[in-house]
């Protein structure tokens, strides 16, 4: 990524401050800020935005406050009021849970992003149970599928990394089988990488090679967060797919030896779930996250179910751990991608709307994360954004050019 490109300047704030409290830990388990390898903020201004990769969608929440405590579905169960149990990846009062089952066909994925205080990195990491964009998960339930057989979830797992800073961007996914892959309550571990929940903290340490050319990718993160949140809700009019914050806002440290990269700053945690493949129930969607001044994070699904009416869902999840329902504005163009994506954000109407693209961080056939000028909620501020084309996946073209992308070993 050049120098001059934002990823941004404005990605971290002032609204949000380092204290830990609730089901969050220690406040010393962070040292102070430090941003290396020259990084430098790429447009100077308060950093006021996260980061984030492929988000789940959710269904049309009523009018008013939810609960932010105990609204959870598990299958097609109702999203008011069930207990939590072995469902989302997480424990009840919120922390991950790692060894949860995953049904034939189906997937579990816990995701992180986060950008540097001083605005100049950002990476996000996605563990898959059950890969949703592999070719060969995919391949695999055509086989099974022919011969009345099931399909283990477990023998497609990778984590996802994409590392981004001024003069860089770097991406690894390779997908392993089940021989690679150990899990417990508390880890998770394929191949050289691994993930551990200990004392409120998140810890991953990565050992992967980068795609295309293979270079190494290693070093460790950490994530503690100032409140988990044991929210879920249906992303489908079914309760086949859903989704959940666990910190919607959280510290978090990235230290590579390869490449060479130590920073701080802000986070996110969420986790996802299906019975069934992702590409099945969905044509498309576009999704938006923004870090509010007054710490809370806001985030918008419109979502284009196959078959169905459009579904959108506005929620803002609060540093108290409350989680209100807002009113977005209505679809603003973006412009296409190369590929040729259509891109649109639900963002604010009045005044005159002005949602722009400042940088698009990933061009792909059949998906795009941008990162946008915008106004939310009455904020002018950067928003992360992204566009899912699942019609795009479903055509062998693209499912053939994935492998140069996520290669597999046993």
């Amino acid at each position: 990524m050049p120098a001059d490109d934002p990823l941004s300047a404005s990605i971290l704030g002032a609204p949000h401050q380092p204290s830990v409290s609730g089901a969050g830990g220690d406040p010393r388990a962070l040292s102070p800020t430090i941003c290396g390898v020259g990084g430098r903020p790429l447009r100077p201004s308060t950093a006021r935005v996260d980061v984030h990769l492929p988000a789940p969608i959710l269904s049309e929440s009523r009018p008013g406050a939810v609960s932010g405590r105990r609204e959870c579905t598990s299958g097609g169960g109702s999203p008011h009021g069930d207990p939590v149990g072995a469902t989302g990846g997480r424990h009840p009062d919120g922390r991950p849970r790692f060894d949860q089952p995953v049904p034939s066909g189906g997937y579990l994925w816990w995701y992180v992003d986060g950008v540097s205080t001083c605005g100049a990195f950002g990476l996000s990491i996605i563990i898959f149970v059950g890969s949703v964009f592999s070719p060969y998960y995919y391949w695999a339930r055509q086989r099974a599928s022919r011969q009345g057989l099931a399909v283990n979830a477990e023998d497609h797992c990778a984590i996802n990394v994409a590392l981004y800073g001024p003069r860089q961007h770097i991406w690894t996914m390779t997908e392993r089988s089940a021989r690679s892959l150990s899990r417990s309550e508390d880890s998770y571990a394929l191949a050289g990488s691994s993930v551990h929940w200990q004392h409120g903290e998140l810890l991953i340490r990565i050992d992967e090679r980068a795609m295309p050319l293979g270079g190494r990718v290693r070093g460790e993160v950490r994530l503690r967060a100032p409140r988990l949140f044991p929210f879920q809700t249906a992303l489908d009019a079914q309760g086949r797919h859903r989704w959940g914050p666990i910190a919607p806002t959280a510290d978090i440290r990235a230290e590579f030896e390869h490449p060479k990269i130590r920073w701080e700053g802000h986070g996110y945690l969420d986790s996802n779930e299906g019975d069934e493949p992702i590409d099945q129930p969905f044509r498309s969607w576009d999704w938006s996250r923004t870090l509010l001044p007054d710490g809370s994070v806001a985030v918008i699904y419109d979502v284009r179910p196959e078959g169905a009416t459009n579904r959108l869902l506005a929620l803002s999840f609060k540093p108290s751990g409350e989680v209100d329902n807002f009113t977005p504005g209505g679809r603003q163009p973006l412009g296409r991608t190369l590929w040729g994506l259509s891109r649109q954000i639900r963002a604010d109407d009045h005044p005159a709307p002005r949602s722009s693209v400042v940088k698009t961080l990933e061009d792909t056939p059949f998906y795009a994360r941008s990162l946008l000028n915008t106004q939310i909620m009455g904020e002018e501020t950067l928003t992360m954004h992204e566009t899912l084309d699942l019609t795009r996946l479903r055509s062998n073209v693209v499912r053939l050019m994935l492998p140069f992308r996520m290669p597999r070993l046993r």
